[in-house]
């Protein structure tokens, strides 16, 4: 049996039984005896003390003095299979948001620490608020000192958005279509524009290819908008949050576009 064969086993021993993780989640905190555990998970006392046998005498856990602590690897795979298992929920919880999008600008990064993204929020229009999205992006906007946005389109609200950032004395940082650069910049007030250069509040990059993502942080917020796989962008729905892991999810994609701009 090769190494390969060996994690395929692994993994499915431990995810094959929900008792199985929830024990390793307790030892993963903090080494504990069966009566800990038990206590802990409220699992039957005889459950937790099979289940313990098994994972020890399968060398996933020892035991030291009275308490059982989590072996190295097996806190890899553990982690592992729950980054998968929190990957799996989210993207089921929000369906509607990722299936069927355009996911090809994200970066690796980005999908690999899509759980980050486990406190947003979906927001969505309704017949009697068709521009729920906008507005609540917009919000956002209005209310923030410092702004990055990757804008795939040109609305004919974002000049005056901007100019209100720059007015307040905030920065703005863009990432557009060349097709859409002059005529935003050109509808930004001639004198906020250039004062918001000259001190460098106001930088805007050319992206020369299309663009199928749209993103904007707003000070602790962060909104994310795909594109439908037929090309056109879903106006309907944007992923909203505004707690740390989220802000830093967005800030390594918005990097992540920014390079491709300056390659």
């Amino acid at each position: 049996m090769n190494i390969t064969d060996n994690i395929d086993n692994d993994i499915k021993f431990l995810a094959k039984s929900e008792i199985r993780l929830k024990i390793l989640g307790e030892l993963d905190k903090r080494p504990n005896n069966v009566r800990g555990i038990v206590k802990k998970t409220n699992i039957a006392y005889s459950s937790v003390s099979s289940n313990i046998g098994k994972l020890e005498s399968n060398n996933y856990i020892s035991k030291v003095e009275n308490k059982y602590y989590i072996n190295p690897m097996t806190q890899v795979y553990f982690k592992t299979l729950m980054d998968f298992k929190n990957s799996v929920e989210l993207v089921n919880n929000y369906d509607a948001f990722w299936n069927k999008h355009n996911l090809n600008q994200l970066s690796i990064t980005s999908i690999k620490r899509i759980t980050d993204l486990k406190n947003s929020e979906l927001i969505e229009t309704t017949p009697i608020d068709i521009y729920k999205t906008h507005n609540t992006i917009k919000n956002q906007i209005m209310d923030s000192k410092n702004v990055k946005a990757i804008f795939p389109y040109l609305h004919p609200e974002y000049p005056k958005l901007i100019e209100g950032v720059l007015k307040n004395n905030g920065t703005v940082e863009l990432i557009v279509p060349e097709s859409i650069f002059k005529e935003l910049i050109f509808r930004v007030n001639d004198d906020v524009r250039r004062k918001a250069v000259r001190h460098k509040k106001l930088n805007v990059y050319r992206f020369k290819n299309d663009l199928n993502l749209y993103l904007t942080i707003c000070d602790e917020n962060m909104s994310l908008g795909l594109f439908k796989n037929d090309g056109s962008f879903d106006q309907n729905r944007v992923l909203v949050a505004n707690d740390t892991k989220s802000h830093n999810w967005a800030q390594e994609l918005f990097n992540h576009v920014k390079k491709q701009v300056k390659s």
